[in-house]
């Protein structure tokens, strides 16, 4: 089967919650493609205990990368972020991918639960949208922006009314920015994931993916089983490329299936 490659050479891409898990995957292969890859993220230590540092370790790939911490729901430390960005040229590439899960049944729901999720998910978001935009049509200059978004984004799940919710947010946000971005040239899509066991899920890779193979989700997967980070990050980076010019608004679901039943 035939194999993309993308160049990121001229690139500069701020990949938010880039140290664990997923966004770890694509600031990786943002890395591997030859983009300046900013790590923007509470903790500069991945969750794998036996990882190095995400930017140490696309250095030692021989790519360029840098980690600021930030609490990207914190406008002024999402902005500085995107500051430091102008070093290299400015934000080619926002990736919103910083997010957290609470657990438990609506009866459970507070106010600090609700506003703990929707701090990182939803307002992290439209910080990351709102401050990358800027300084693109500051430079005048096209971009684009990645959300990442989730299956239930629209689909709900037990025990998850906080993220259920905070991934509904997602999608719309994702497509009133590129409503009104469209005509800046600036181009913004999500990818919503399925289950890809990474270590954020809950008991950690190994129970995820047995869980996943024992059947223990809400409907079968029709592809029979869970994604890869990889797999995400192939679809993230399709999008930010020329050869998704002509895509804006879009979801793409990385799921294997999941959310065709």
């Amino acid at each position: 089967m035939a194999h993309a490659t993308y160049d990121f050479s001229e690139e500069t891409v701020v990949v938010t919650g880039g140290s664990s898990g997923i966004g770890r995957r694509m600031a990786l292969q943002f890395g591997a493609a030859g983009a300046t890859v900013l790590i923007a993220d509470v903790d500069e230590t991945p969750r794998d205990e036996d990882a190095a540092p995400t930017h140490e370790t696309i250095v030692d790939r021989g790519g360029t990368a840098s980690f600021i911490r930030t609490d990207v729901s914190d406008s002024t430390q999402v902005g500085s972020v995107v500051e430091a960005a102008r070093d290299y040229g400015g934000v080619d590439v926002m990736v919103n991918n910083a997010g957290i899960v609470e657990r438990g049944p609506l009866f459970d729901v507070t106010e600090k639960s609700i506003d703990r999720v929707h701090a990182v998910n939803v307002r992290g978001v439209l910080l990351g949208c709102k401050h990358a935009a800027a300084d693109m049509r500051e430079r005048d200059a096209s971009g684009v922006i990645l959300n990442t978004a989730s299956i239930n984004s629209t689909m709900a799940d037990y025990d998850l009314p906080e993220y259920n919710a905070s991934k509904g947010a997602v999608l719309m946000i994702t497509r009133t920015a590129a409503l009104e971005l469209a005509e800046a040239d600036i181009r913004v899509n999500a990818i919503a994931p399925g289950f890809v066991p990474t270590q954020l899920s809950e008991g950690g890779p190994d129970a995820a993916a047995q869980a996943i193979q024992a059947g223990e989700t809400i409907k079968p997967i029709p592809m029979g089983r869970g994604g890869d980070p990889a797999e995400v990050a192939a679809s993230a980076l399709y999008l930010c490329t020329d050869a998704a010019s002509y895509v804006t608004g879009e979801v793409i679901h990385v799921d294997g299936g999941y959310h065709t039943i």
